[in-house]
C-alpha cells in the first residue's frame, strides 16, 4: 500500500487499477537509450513481471543516456545488469532477462508469454521482426524511436488498430539510415520518449486515457513542439504477414536489398601495399587517427568528393561503428569504383591497434 499510494488514491487507478498493474506481464526489446527509462518507470509502477531481452554489454558511451546503468555495469550484459538494478528499485516484482538476441527463431515463442511488447530497439530489422510477430501472436506493439533530436510514439496492433507496416509498408535499404552511434542524440531524447512509452503501456493496462492507436506523436526536443500523423490500417499490409506466418520461424533477420561488401581488419589493411585509407566521419568527430596516412571525406560528401580517392589503389574506408563506411563502401561500388573495403573497427580501436604494431616494429629493429 505504501510503495503504490500515490497509485491507489487516483479515482483513475485505485486498488483495483493497481492490481491490474501487477498481473501484467510487459516485455521490453532492448535495454539501450529507450528500453531503460520504459524499464525504471514499469519496475517502480509495480509491473509484476517485466523480461527484458538484449544481447549487447553495457559501453562507457551508453552512460551519457542509459542512466539505468553505471560505472560498476561495464563490461556486463545489458539485460542481466538491468535486472540487477531493477531488483534494487523494486525487489516485489519479477524482472527476466534475456540476455541473446531477438530472433525469428525465438520471438513467437517469447511474444506469448506477455501482455504487451515495447519495442526499444534501433535498427530497422528489428522493428520489422518485433512488428510481424505482434501481429502473429496478437499482442498491442508500444513504439518508439529517436533521431538526434527527434522522437516518435505509437501504439501498434492495439484493438484491431494498423501495425508498423501500416506506417512503412517497405524497410529501407540495408544500413541507409545511420543510428545514435554514427549521427549522435540528444542524452535526455530518449528518457522523454521512452517515458511516453512506459505511458502508454499504463494506459493499456488500466484501459484509461487514449491511446495511440493509430497515431504518430512526432516530438522535437530544441522546439518542445508535438505534432500528431494519424495512421490508417491498411489490411493487404497485415494479411502479407499472416499469410507468412507458416514460414516466419524460418527467416533470418536480412532485411532489405543490399550490395555486398567486404569487411576487413585494420590489420589486413596495413600489411598491404598501395592502401588509401578513408575517414568517412564527420570532421569534427575525434579522436583523429594517429600515425597513418587518412584522407577525410565526409560520407555526406562523398559524391562530391571523388577526385579525392585515388582509383590506383585499394581503398579502406572506416568510421566509428562500420555503418557509414559500409554505406560509403555501396556508393562508391554503385559508381563503379572498386577496391573498396571498409573496416569495422572504429578509430579509437584502430590508434590503439597502430599504437601496438608501431611498438612491435620498434623493438624488431
Amino acid at each position: 500500500m505504501n510503495r503504490y499510494n500515490r497509485h491507489i488514491i487516483l479515482s483513475e487507478i485505485g486498488q483495483e487499477g493497481q492490481d491490474k498493474i501487477s498481473n501484467a506481464r510487459v516485455l521490453v526489446i532492448g535495454a539501450g537509450g529507450l528500453g531503460c527509462p520504459v524499464l525504471q518507470y514499469l519496475t517502480a509502477a509495480g509491473v509484476g513481471a517485466i523480461g527484458v531481452i538484449d544481447f549487447d554489454v553495457v559501453e562507457l558511451s551508453n552512460l551519457q543516456r542509459q542512466v539505468l546503468f553505471g560505472t560498476s555495469s561495464l563490461g556486463k550484459n545489458k539485460a542481466i545488469a538491468a535486472k540487477e538494478r531493477l531488483q534494487d528499485l523494486n525487489n516485489d516484482i519479477s524482472i527476466i532477462p534475456y540476455p541473446e538476441p531477438l530472433t525469428y527463431q525465438n520471438a513467437i515463442e517469447l511474444f506469448t508469454q506477455y501482455d504487451i511488447i515495447v519495442d526499444g530497439s534501433d535498427n530497422f530489422e528489428t522493428r520489422y521482426l518485433v512488428n510481424d510477430a505482434c501481429i502473429i501472436t496478437n499482442k498491442p506493439l508500444v513504439f518508439g524511436a529517436i533521431y538526434k533530436f527527434e522522437g516518435q510514439v505509437s501504439v501498434f496492433n492495439f484493438q484491431n488498430g494498423p501495425s508498423y507496416r501500416c506506417l512503412f509498408p517497405n524497410p529501407p535499404q540495408k544500413d541507409a539510415v545511420p543510428n545514435c552511434s554514427d549521427i549522435g542524440v540528444l542524452g535526455v531524447l530518449p528518457g522523454i520518449i521512452g517515458s511516453m512509452q512506459a505511458n502508454e503501456v499504463l494506459k493499456i493496462i488500466l484501459g484509461i486515457g487514449n491511446v495511440l492507436s493509430g497515431k504518430l506523436l512526432c516530438y522535437n526536443a530544441l522546439t518542445s513542439q508535438t505534432s500528431t500523423l494519424k495512421i490508417n490500417r491498411n489490411e493487404t499490409s497485415i494479411q502479407s504477414v499472416l499469410d507468412e506466418q507458416d514460414s516466419f520461424e524460418n527467416k533470418q533477420i536480412n532485411i532489405g536489398c543490399e550490395i555486398e561488401v567486404i569487411e576487413v581488419s585494420i590489420s589486413a589493411m596495413i600489411s598491404e601495399k598501395n592502401v588509401q585509407f578513408i575517414d568517412v566521419r564527420e570532421l569534427h568527430e575525434q579522436p583523429k587517427v594517429d600515425n597513418l596516412d587518412v584522407t577525410y571525406i565526409p560520407l555526406s560528401e562523398l559524391e562530391t568528393s571523388l577526385h579525392k580517392i585515388d582509383l590506383s589503389q585499394k581503398k579502406a574506408l572506416f568510421c566509428k561503428s562500420g555503418m557509414r563506411s559500409k554505406h560509403a563502401v555501396k556508393v562508391l561500388q554503385g559508381l563503379n569504383i572498386n577496391n573498396c573495403f571498409s573496416i569495422p573497427q572504429g578509430a579509437s580501436e584502430i590508434n590503439n591497434y597502430l599504437k601496438e604494431h608501431n611498438k612491435l616494429l620498434s623493438n624488431e629493429r
